[in-house]
């Protein structure tokens, strides 16, 4: 095939196109001296299909462009990769969806179609930035009215419910749960909002109550340990009622999460003691904690249920992992912390 520059290009789809699909273009290839392969859904090209196309792109004979939906620097092989040159498309804005549909109207096959700016508003927004999908629900419009005219009652009638990009198990579905962390890590109860809205639409409960879960222990944690049993009652309250009323429980918990004090210090001391195990930072147990150990004392016969003695090995007897801090509930812990190690420090 040959386009307005005169430049010969071939079109395939990685899915569906076989290993002798691109042997045939690597030979048009070298007929015409060059050409221009188009591959589509680029990041599903297997190893074969690779390997053949390698030393043809090392040697120019054929002019790659690669389309894909996901990340191409986690799902394009290296080798393909370092060969190419990585181009971000943008999602389109409503406005570029407002300009395809303009020109879309004006195609024979629309051909005495009336709508209003009102009407065409509408489905870009329902379209999420999705320009073929706005245009299919154009031509839906066009092909359910009886008299060809359009108006926002006939655009409800076909889809009243927003498209957003949702690719469940793609980069784009961790994007939204890293969106959804980092904003109620960042206290902005909007955005919060805003993220879990989109999962709760998507109705993957699943990944939301996972996230939340995580949220609780590594971003609020110490801070305010009763977020935990209170989200867990939460999601249980949203399980038993079932969507949609199960959205005032969780919108519940996420406003609480998002304006709740926060604190990362017990999973970052315990990070620290496993990159001591880690490391063989280890060595024995002090002799008087031992199982059954005469020389062990019970700090419950002694005042205040405290004494002083050496928990951790010789080796590692001074190891710090824990650094509380005066925010939340958390400030109870360090007060007696800082107590207990003053008791200690006073008994050297």
């Amino acid at each position: 095939m040959i386009n307005d520059l005169g430049i010969r290009y071939r079109f395939l789809n990685a899915v569906v196109n076989s290993k002798k699909d691109i042997d045939i273009v690597i030979e048009e290839a070298k007929m015409y001296d060059g050409i221009v392969l188009i591959m589509d859904e680029i990041h599903r090209l297997n190893k074969d299909k690779q390997d053949v196309l390698l030393p043809q792109l090392e040697s120019g004979l054929i002019t790659l462009i690669g389309m894909t939906t996901s990340n191409p620097y986690h799902s394009i092989n290296p080798a393909i990769r370092s060969r190419c040159q990585l181009f971000e498309l943008h999602e389109l804005d409503t406005k570029d969806i407002l300009n395809g549909l303009k020109k879309a109207i004006k195609h024979p096959d629309l051909d005495g179609i009336k709508i209003d700016n009102k009407s065409l508003n509408l489905i870009a927004k329902l379209s999420g930035s999705d320009l073929r999908y706005a245009y299919n629900l154009l031509e839906v419009c066009f092909y359910a009215s009886s008299d060809k005219v359009i108006s926002e009652e006939d655009v409800r009638r076909v889809n009243s419910k927003p498209v957003f990009f949702a690719d469940k198990g793609d980069d784009g579905h961790y994007d939204v749960l890293s969106g959804l962390q980092k904003s109620i890590r960042g206290s902005d109860v909007n955005a919060s909002l805003h993220y879990a809205a989109r999962l709760v639409r998507e109705e993957d409960l699943d990944s939301l109550f996972r996230r939340l879960s995580v949220i609780a222990y590594e971003d609020i944690g110490l801070a305010n340990p009763s977020i935990g049993p209170r989200l867990d009652a939460a999601i249980n309250a949203c399980l038993r009622v079932g969507l949609p009323e199960g959205r005032i429980p969780i919108g519940e918990i996420i406003v609480e999460m998002a304006l709740s004090p926060k604190s990362n210090t017990s999973h970052v001391a315990f990070d620290l003691a496993l990159q001591d195990i880690d490391d063989g930072n280890v060595g024995r147990i002090p002799e008087h904690i031992r199982t059954d150990s005469p020389l062990y004392k019970y700090p419950h016969d002694y005042p205040g249920n405290y004494v002083v003695q050496q928990y951790l090995p010789d080796k590692i007897k001074d190891k710090v992992y824990y650094t509380p801090k005066s925010i939340g509930y958390e400030a109870n812990f360090k007060q007696v912390y800082d107590k207990l190690n003053k008791i200690k420090d006073d008994s050297k």
